[in-house]
């Protein structure tokens, strides 16, 4: 397929952070892009303001006509999509090239040297330090990200002159194996998506697939100590990281406190003295390790790297401040896997040491709850309050007995109540607040701004 050739694009599902960075991606090389979506959002708002046509019914009526050549559209769909949809049924049964957003990712950056993140928790984070420390160095990049990039406002950033592109490699329904990395980083390995992979064993050696997948004369960038069995081709140099475990990468001399973080980071070439963290959560020095490792293997100084994580804003939903007073915070998180609760919590207390610290927690997919039930309550009761949310269904249909209440009767603290979307606000009105921790990957986002609000006011 050659995708300078055809004259439009539509995306099925294009709303999906991933998806909308390809449509992002190709209204700049002048394409006609159009879609569907469920629910109208933010970011399809933005696409349409962006000179894309998007529609929220499934409705083969509503397809723009110059969608309806097969000879010049390309249909590009989500795994989330079910078989079902008519609009996908109306491009499969008239013959249009139709090819799974990975694909298309994959055929974009083929010719560019990528350097992809891969992870069950951090990709988001380590992908977008890695696109903002080479944008803010003489290297430069192209980047499609899983997140709004706060200092661009944007999940794809473009260049005409680099030859690299820093991409999310997503493990769901095995995307990243459409991928050939340059460099590539594993973040973590912890088994999710079992609805898909059916075991632990079967995700674990998605990745092991990944690592083989890098070319020749690449790289490999791996967390220490995670449970993944590289099989790399001839040529491939592999490095570890760490904070506290060694590796070759690593953190040392690290100052937590007052809302501040500051480390060295040690490379097997010397050492970057008081790196400053922009966004000061302790979870995010093993992002920044890692993603500085990437950005110093393609071409970033010393001091380039310094001077640009002091100045990363993060990517929305991830450790996002949106109330940071003496008195008072407000911090909405992406975690919704159980490591990734327990890493935002400890990072919170970190940071705020002592302080009385309340989750909201909205859990992601029948299935997941299912799976990791015991593993979620455990993370919870690390808090000092909990306020749960009922399942957030995503793609799934309900699972019989499988609710929110399951995860609250097995979470050990005193302090904790079940309630709706439609109740939080009044929970929170009638409530007192040190800081408030806002986690999930559904719709609990949406909450954030009136949460705010109530807080402000009160």
């Amino acid at each position: 397929m050659d995708i300078q050739k055809i004259k439009s694009v539509y995306f099925v599902g294009v709303g999906g952070i991933g998806m909308s960075a390809l449509a992002r991606y190709f209204l700049s090389i002048n394409k006609s892009v159009a879609g569907y979506d469920r629910t109208a959002t933010d970011l399809t708002e933005a696409l349409n303001k962006e000179g894309a046509a998007i529609h929220y019914e499934d409705n083969v009526a509503f397809i723009p006509a110059y969608c309806k050549d097969p000879q010049q559209t390309l249909v590009v769909y989500t795994p989330a999509i079910p078989a079902s949809h008519t609009e996908l049924c109306y491009f499969r049964d008239n013959q249009f090239e139709i090819k799974k957003r990975a694909e298309v990712l994959g055929i974009i950056t083929r010719y560019s040297k990528g350097i992809c993140f891969a992870g069950t928790h951090g990709k988001t984070t380590t992908s977008s330090m890695a696109a903002h420390l080479l944008k803010q160095s003489t290297v430069d990049c192209n980047a499609f990200l899983g997140g709004i990039l706060k200092n661009y406002e944007s999940n794809l950033l473009l260049s005409d002159t680099s030859e690299y592109t820093v991409i999310e490699a997503d493990e769901y329904d095995r995307s990243f194996h459409q991928l050939n990395p340059y460099i590539a980083v594993i973040t973590s390995a912890d088994p999710d998506h079992l609805d898909i992979y059916g075991t632990a064993e079967a995700y674990r050696e998605s990745f092991e697939h990944f690592t083989s997948l890098i070319r020749p004369d690449g790289y490999l960038i791996v967390k220490k100590g995670i449970d993944v069995t590289p099989r790399l081709q001839p040529g491939v140099i592999q490095y570890t990281y760490s904070v506290a475990d060694g590796g070759d990468f690593r953190a040392e001399n690290v100052l937590i406190g007052n809302g501040k973080i500051t480390f060295d980071f040690i490379t097997p070439m010397g050492a970057i003295r008081d790196v400053n963290l922009g966004v000061p959560a302790e979870i995010n020095i093993e992002n920044a390790v890692a993603s500085m490792a990437a950005a110093w293997i393609a071409g970033a100084s010393f001091t380039e790297l310094k001077e640009s994580i002091a100045s990363f804003e993060g990517p929305r939903r991830r450790f996002d401040f949106h109330i940071k007073r003496d008195n008072l915070v407000l911090i909405d998180d992406y975690a919704h896997h159980p490591t990734e609760l327990e890493a935002s919590i400890l990072s919170v207390k970190a940071l705020y040491t002592g302080r009385k610290v309340t989750g909201v927690f909205q859990p992601h997919l029948y299935s997941r709850t299912r799976d990791f039930i015991d593993e979620f309550a455990k993370a919870l009761s690390l808090l000092d309050e909990l306020i749960l949310l009922d399942i957030y269904p995503a793609r799934e249909e309900p699972i019989e007995g499988i609710t929110s209440q399951l995860i609250l009767d097995r979470v050990t603290i005193k302090k904790k109540q079940l309630c709706s979307k439609e109740e939080l606000l009044l929970v929170v009105k009638n409530s007192t607040f040190d800081i408030v921790l806002m986690l999930g990957a559904g719709d609990i986002d949406r909450l954030v701004s009136p949460v705010k609000n109530i807080l402000e006011t009160k």
